[in-house]
């Protein structure tokens, strides 16, 4: 097969299967038909059965991630509309994702060292509550594998975006800056997305949340993993 027809197909592929997990979803509202979750199952499974290499799908798959970027600057959209808010409630954001950050790395650092993994899986691991490309650049940099490091982001924004209501349910955390704040601390762009289906508000503390949580790992944790290690 021709490079122009596998791209039509990833393509293809991932539209149709994500389409039919977000109606799936939309009508049953079960945690594990979540898209995100339920598309990477499937196009995973699809895949494997198939025996199509990773880097035969991302002839395609490239062009769907390039659209990451343009989508990441629309949420600057609700964050316009709830600037009010997000500047009434600034300290308490900027507070709770100064915590977040701090926990996330340094949990992680002390969980993988107690269970005794090896180094380069601790740096790879250590900035998986921001976004990808962030989580990429902080592993490469400690000496971590980036590719790896990609994959423990996807990993904990599908495990907030699942678990994440079920916990602030049990914990009777209620009020949107909360849920905003730990959604985009601890599952960056997947948890937001979930964020926006409860409230706008909720939607856009999550997406400051996000990005300000990024910047904050970014500079912390070659600190903490050098504090803790």
């Amino acid at each position: 097969m021709n490079n122009e027809f596998l791209a039509i197909l990833s393509v293809l592929l991932t539209f149709l299967v994500y389409v039919g997990s977000t109606k799936l979803y939309k009508r049953f509202r079960f945690p594990l038909l979540l898209p995100v979750f339920l598309s990477t199952i499937i196009v995973s499974s699809i895949l494997l059965v198939s025996k199509i290499s990773y880097d035969t799908y991302m002839v395609g798959g490239a062009f769907i991630d390039w659209f990451l970027g343009p989508a990441v600057v629309a949420l600057a959209y609700p964050l316009y509309k709830q600037r009010k808010i997000l500047s009434k409630h600034f300290v308490p954001i900027i507070s709770g994702v100064l915590v977040g950050a701090i926990f996330g790395v340094a949990s992680a650092v002390l969980l993988l060292k107690w269970a005794n993994f090896e180094e380069f899986i601790i740096y790879s691991i250590v900035a998986k509550n921001s976004t990808t490309p962030v989580a990429m650049d902080v592993a490469k940099s400690l000496g971590g594998v980036p590719s790896m490091a990609a994959v423990f982001v996807i990993f904990a924004g599908i495990c907030g975006a699942l678990f994440g209501p079920h916990l602030f349910k049990w914990t009777r955390i209620n009020h949107f800056l909360s849920k905003g704040i730990g959604m985009g601390s601890a599952s960056h762009a997947i948890g937001t997305s979930k964020a926006f289906e409860n409230s706008e508000e909720e939607g856009a503390v999550s997406t400051v949340a996000m990005i300000l949580s990024a910047i904050m790992i970014s500079i912390i944790s070659p600190f903490l993993i050098h504090l803790l290690l």
